[in-house]
């Protein structure tokens, strides 16, 4: 089966079992949390030596980031509180699924990819409902304008909403309305939530950059 796929099915069935399984013997969570695990443990083993160091990136940054944004922002809540153990290997899926799914973008659709944000962020901000999709909307555009990776952001733009529309549906977790710390709102998901993503593509390039190089100078020494 193409990863692709298994990562779909993951995610969609996943985010449905979590949330309809509380009342299991064994918590809906519990399997969630021992599948998506596991799945990632066999695609880090087979997985060639780049990839291992991409996936451990993606955890190393993600699970910081969501404990930040909701224990400590407060700018979403889990269901129960406290993040699921599933949540930091399902960043991996999902950008993983992203880059994959880019390639099929022909690059000169990026920009019109796009392009419904625009209207509806400034139609949100207008309402007063979502003023913080501004910010995120220029950092769309700003990654979009000068990031290497153009096809991958406006496929995560969307992807990433697709799921925050899923998980927010099926009361998985919940955005509040007011971003803390600021004068800023936010719609329950954001529009543009999937900006994140477009920031972790480029951490993950700088980090892998850096050890590759890191190697290659262990490997070749100067004389």
């Amino acid at each position: 089966m193409r990863r692709e796929v298994v990562y779909i099915l993951t995610i969609s069935i996943g985010l449905w079992v979590d949330q309809n399984g509380t009342d299991w013997a064994i918590k809906g969570e519990y399997f969630v949390d021992v599948f998506c695990w596991s799945l990632f443990a066999t695609i880090y083993a087979r997985g060639e030596r780049l990839e291992r160091i991409e996936m451990l990136t993606v955890l190393a940054f993600a699970t910081p980031m969501e404990l930040f944004f909701s224990e400590v922002w407060h700018l979403y809540e889990y269901r129960e509180g406290m993040m699921p153990l599933f949540v930091p290997v399902g960043h991996w899926f999902l950008f993983d699924l992203g880059r994959r799914l880019s390639r099929y973008l022909p690059e000169k659709w990026s920009w019109f990819t796009i392009l419904p944000f625009i209207p509806l962020s400034l139609y949100f901000a207008y309402r007063g409902v979502d003023t913080s999709g501004l910010f995120l909307l220029v950092a769309l555009l700003s990654f979009m304008r000068w990031g290497p990776e153009r096809r991958l952001y406006a496929t995560m733009a969307w992807l990433a909403l697709v799921m925050e529309l899923w998980g927010t549906h099926l009361g998985n977790w919940a955005w509040y309305p007011d971003v803390g710390w600021t004068p800023l709102t936010a719609l329950n998901p954001p529009l543009l939530c999937g900006v994140v993503y477009a920031l972790g593509d480029l951490l993950v390039n700088v980090t892998v950059n850096r050890f590759t190089q890191t190697q290659l100078m262990d490997d070749h020494p100067a004389h």
